[in-house]
C-alpha cells in the first residue's frame, strides 16, 4: 500500500474503534492518513499529541502499533483502553460461528477487475447443506483455484436446489448506474449494497429467513431500507472476512464463477483474451491492442 492508497475496510473498521474507544475516554482522534500496509492518525488528550500506527498483515490481522508515543505512562493508558481492540479477530470468529441457520449468505467478484461485469450472489443454506457444503470443500473463492471455483459451483446450486440468487451487472449497465449513484453523491459501495440487496430480495421471495451475513463494506441501514417488505424483518450481519462463514463462502464460489464465465464469453466475442484484474499492466496491454 503507498501513500495514495485506499486504506481496506478492516483498518477503516479498526480505527473507527479506536477513535470510539479513545473518545469515550476524553481523547481527540484526527482523521488517518494511509501508510504502507497500515494507516496513522494523531491522538490527543490536552496538551499531550501522539502519532499512532495500525497494520495489517496478509492474514488479515490487526496490529496496533504504539512505537511513535515515547512517553511510556501514556503508552500503558492508552493499550489498556484498546486492549478489547487486539482481540478484534477472535472476537469476530466467535460471532460467525454462534450465527446459526437457517441463514443467507451474499458476496459480490468483479469489483477489482478493469473487464468483465459486477456479480453479486446470495445462498440460503440450513445445518444439513452447511455440512455438505462443507464436506466438498467449499471455501472463500479467493482461496480456490479459478478451475475449481467452475467445478463447484454447479454442486452448490444442485445441494441448494433453487435457493440462490445471482446478480449480474454488466460493464454498460454498471456504467449506467455508477453515473446514476455519481449524481447522487454516492459511491461504489452503494452499487455493490444495491447487487446485494437484489440477491437477497429474489432468495426472500422463493424462502423464508431472518438472517443474513454479508462482508462489511456499506451502511448496513442501505441495505434494510432497500428491501421490500419481505426483508423488512431481517437481520443483517456485516463483518471483515465475512467469508468463513460457509453461506458467503458459498455465494463467493458462485459470484466468481459467474464472473469467470462471462468474461470468458466476452473475450471469444471480440476475439481477445481479457485478462482479469486490474493492474496497471492489464490496462495498459489491452490500451496497446
Amino acid at each position: 500500500m503507498t501513500d495514495n492508497a485506499l486504506p481496506d475496510n478492516l483498518l477503516i473498521d479498526a480505527y473507527r474503534n479506536i477513535k470510539s474507544n479513545l473518545a469515550q475516554k476524553g481523547f481527540n482522534v484526527s482523521e488517518y492518513n494511509a501508510i504502507d500496509y497500515g494507516i496513522q492518525f494523531n491522538i490527543s488528550l490536552s496538551s499531550w499529541t501522539g502519532l499512532l500506527r495500525v497494520y495489517k498483515n496478509k492474514k488479515g490481522v490487526i496490529r496496533i502499533d504504539y512505537s511513535q508515543i515515547k512517553n511510556h505512562d501514556k503508552v500503558a493508558e492508552i493499550q489498556s483502553i484498546l486492549e478489547d481492540i487486539q482481540d478484534i479477530n477472535k472476537l469476530q470468529n466467535l460471532e460467525i460461528s454462534n450465527l446459526g441457520f437457517p441463514i443467507i449468505g451474499t458476496d459480490e467478484s468483479g469489483k477489482g477487475d478493469y473487464f468483465g461485469p459486477l456479480v453479486s450472489a446470495g445462498v440460503y443454506i440450513d445445518r444439513n447443506s452447511a455440512n455438505i457444503l462443507r464436506s466438498l470443500g467449499i471455501k472463500d473463492s479467493k482461496l480456490l483455484s479459478d478451475t475449481k471455483v467452475l467445478e463447484l459451483a454447479p454442486k452448490i446450486l444442485s445441494i441448494c436446489k433453487g435457493q440462490v440468487s445471482i446478480i449480474e451487472i454488466s460493464p454498460e449497465k454498471y456504467n449506467d448506474l455508477y453515473e446514476q449513484f455519481q449524481r447522487e453523491h454516492k459511491n461504489l459501495n452503494t452499487l455493490l449494497a444495491w447487487g446485494h440487496t437484489k440477491a437477497i430480495e429474489e432468495i426472500l421471495n422463493k424462502v423464508e429467513c431472518k438472517i443474513a451475513i454479508a462482508d462489511q463494506f456499506a451502511d448496513e441501514k442501505f441495505i434494510i431500507s432497500k428491501l421490500q417488505e419481505k426483508g423488512r424483518g431481517l437481520k443483517l450481519i456485516q463483518m471483515h472476512k465475512a467469508e468463513q462463514h460457509i453461506a458467503v463462502a458459498a455465494a463467493s464460489v458462485l459470484a466468481r464463477a459467474r464472473f469467470l464465465i462471462k468474461l470468458t464469453q466476452l473475450s471469444e466475442d471480440i476475439g481477445i483474451n481479457l485478462p482479469k484484474g486490474s493492474s496497471q499492466s492489464v490496462i495498459t496491454n489491452q490500451c496497446n491492442k
